[in-house]
């Protein structure tokens, strides 16, 4: 990525962002100096030189061709604004596939990192330089934001809902977070860092770090989590694997598009996997009764985020 324009940018995202607020400085300035250059220059030049001199306009009724092209012009600008400034929010809205997943939950006033390797830690995340990461996060308490200057990319982090966020850094370096929004006493001292270690670092740090178990021996992997998690709460009672019983069926069910009762299709993402266990009557499946009861408070928000990683994989 090149320097010149960057001002910093620790991602290719972060450039792409700073163009378009420099594409709408230059067309402002260019439009500014061009409407104010013309207005100095006519209220010189016509000034009123001599008192008795006849000072009567001429009438003008308009130019229709001037008047066309000083609405094209300015429509063709915006127009170019706002598309090159929608693919850059499409582009910081939607991670490439193959991105590593970490899960960030905001109390006050810290940040809770948890790895789907099972590992965690407190207001410091851990991530590969060069390669995208998602960040999935939520709120134990009151609202939280998820600001990362140097990546130019914010998210809200909300109680009772998960938001989603993706960077790629480009460079390794530590790079700071804040909460910008109000949240208590402790709110200007609520920040965290994000550390981009290159690869072989990164490879080193994580085979550092301790696995295990519910029973002691270290942190325990999202997946296997939900996968004990499924077995313990009577989960497969209802539903299956693979094959049909009184609930849809798990295996290919993440990144499908699942038909509704009311003929419409949603696509199986995190979202709706959550939604369908804390709140499993809001959407229906074609073929099935609404029979399953709601775990949002006998589940913690690890226990489904551990559900929703084991149904992830159940490819």
């Amino acid at each position: 990525m090149g320097e010149i324009l960057s001002f910093g940018a620790a991602s290719g995202q972060a450039a792409r962002v700073d163009t378009v607020f420099l594409m709408i400085l230059v067309i402002g300035g260019f439009f500014f100096v061009l409407t104010q250059g013309l207005l100095i220059y006519f209220a010189v030049k016509y000034r009123r030189r001599r008192p008795d001199r006849d000072n009567e306009t001429p009438q003008i009724t308009g130019d229709y061709l001037l008047e066309f092209f000083w609405i094209l012009i300015p429509s063709i600008v915006v127009v170019a604004i706002f598309y090159y400034g929608w693919l850059v929010y499409a582009d910081l809205r939607i991670p490439p596939a193959g991105a590593t997943d970490v899960y960030v939950n905001a109390r006050q006033w810290m940040y809770e990192v948890r790895y789907t390797d099972g590992r965690t830690a407190i207001n410091e995340i851990h991530v590969p330089a060069g390669k995208p990461v998602r960040f999935i996060l939520s709120a134990s308490d009151v609202l939280h934001g998820f600001y990362l200057p140097d990546f130019r990319v914010k998210m809200d982090m909300i109680p009772g809902r998960t938001t989603t966020l993706w960077v790629q850094p480009d460079r390794p370096g530590r790079y700071p977070i804040y909460c910008t929004v109000f949240c208590g006493a402790g709110h200007s001292n609520m920040t965290a860092n994000l550390i981009a270690l290159p690869p072989a670092e990164f490879a080193q740090w994580e085979a550092g770090g301790e696995r295990g178990g519910p029973e002691g021996k270290g942190p325990e992997a999202l997946a296997a989590r939900g996968e004990r998690i499924m077995k313990s709460a009577g989960c497969l009672n209802c539903h299956a694997v693979e094959g049909k019983k009184i609930g849809p069926p798990f295996k290919g069910l993440f990144g499908s598009r699942v038909t509704l009762e009311d003929g419409t299709t949603v696509a199986a993402d995190e979202e709706y996997l959550r939604e369908s266990i804390t709140d499993p009557g809001a959407k229906i499946v074609k073929g099935y009764q609404n029979m399953m009861p709601t775990f949002k408070t006998t589940l913690s928000t690890e226990d489904v985020n551990g559900l929703v990683e084991y149904i992830k994989g159940l490819k």
